[in-house]
């Protein structure tokens, strides 16, 4: 479903929304602050943002779609630069105080006006293919396993392996750039539970009772992300008679997977009959999110996604931008599963975890 029109509050969050819903989940600053100097914390994430600068600007230069590319990427890096200097002098500029959500929307604002809509698209385009081709060994991986309670197990790791192929990490950049990613090295090489926050065997008794009937997944990451690590897992639901509601960003945001990337993903996963691997799709549905960043604010979705989320029983919000660094504390009337890795520093300092930890927050409906 295509999104058009106005953006309105996603209808499964506890209401009323003003008292129930905050959209981030790090407190940058407190009333008692002084609004004319940035708080610690504001600073840290400032910096976050400066630092990622080199990695964008790079990817820009390369983006052979548009014309003078390393010209404007310079433009780019400059003006973001400026922009994050502004805030630091007086946090209450460009729409402040920042938080993750201002800083990542001025980042694509200056990379539009410059010039540049999806600096990404060739680094998605190469692993979609590649994770495309590792689709079936994955999921006859994961097939195999008789225990139910372990087959659910194996296929929350591979979302979290998944989860890794995240661009929007300045540290991951760098490693993705040198040599690429293993899906099944990651899977095994995910650091031991219990991880920071570990719903994992409530979430597998819930399971086991097959209660739900339809779940609503705000995806992540193109890649393995999507491929390899979401989609095996919502095949898994589908297996189990639930209907499953894949959301994805209506515009390009880092290596972010949008609504028709998803739409074409699906489409060369299918069989001639519909099938992914011999599992019926019909109960398989893509809305475009309404979204045009790698976070999300859910007081601000299509009309589309509201409606087709109405009567779902389970809101799955996947990875660090969309269920950690926003959105970990929303309450949902129904059940909910924020899961993803934890890949800034910052967010780890916060959890009390280790960075590359795991989340996987795991809540019953909120009575």
């Amino acid at each position: 479903m295509e999104s058009s029109g106005e953006l309105v509050p996603f209808p499964l969050l506890m209401t009323p929304i003003e008292s129930n819903y905050r959209t981030c989940t790090i407190p940058y600053r407190f009333p008692s602050d002084n609004p004319k100097k940035p708080t610690p914390t504001e600073l840290s994430w400032i910096y976050l943002f400066m630092n990622s600068i080199p990695s964008f600007r790079k990817r820009a230069e390369s983006d052979d779609t548009v014309p003078d590319a390393p010209l404007r990427a310079e433009k780019f890096a400059q003006r973001y630069a400026e922009i994050l200097e502004d805030i630091e002098k007086d946090p209450e500029s460009h729409g402040g105080p920042p938080d993750c959500i201002l800083l990542c929307r001025l980042r694509e604002q200056v990379l539009r006006e410059v010039g540049f809509r999806d600096i990404f698209k060739k680094v998605k385009d190469e692993e979609n293919a590649k994770a495309i081709s590792l689709f079936k060994d994955v999921v006859c991986l994961n097939d195999a396993i008789e225990d139910e309670a372990k087959r659910v197990e194996n296929l929350v790791r591979g979302i979290f392996a998944g989860n890794i192929f995240d661009l929007g990490s300045a540290k991951l950049a760098e490693l993705f750039s040198e040599d690429g990613m293993s899906f099944l090295a990651s899977c095994q090489n995910l650091v031991p539970r219990p991880w920071v926050i570990d719903d994992l065997d409530i979430f597998i008794k819930k399971w086991s009772k097959k209660t739900w009937k339809k779940a609503v997944i705000f995806v992540d990451n193109s890649g393995a992300d999507v491929i390899l690590g979401i989609l095996p897992f919502a095949r898994e639901l589908l297996r189990h008679g639930v209907q499953v509601v894949l959301a994805a960003n209506d515009l390009p945001s880092i290596n972010d997977v949008t609504y028709p990337e998803l739409v074409d993903i699906i489409s060369k996963l299918k069989d001639e009959h519909g099938k992914l691997i011999g599992v019926d799709t019909s109960n398989l549905l893509v809305a475009n999110s309404g979204n045009d960043l790698p976070v999300i604010d859910l007081t601000t979705v299509s009309q589309e996604l509201a409606y087709l989320a109405i009567d779902a029983d389970l809101v799955i919000l996947e990875g660090m931008g969309r269920g950690i660094e926003t959105n970990l504390y929303a309450r949902f009337k129904c059940d909910s599963l924020k899961i993803g890795m934890v890949k800034h520093p910052e967010v780890a300092q916060f959890l009390g975890g280790r960075l590359y930890d795991c989340v996987f927050k795991f809540n019953e409906a909120s009575s």
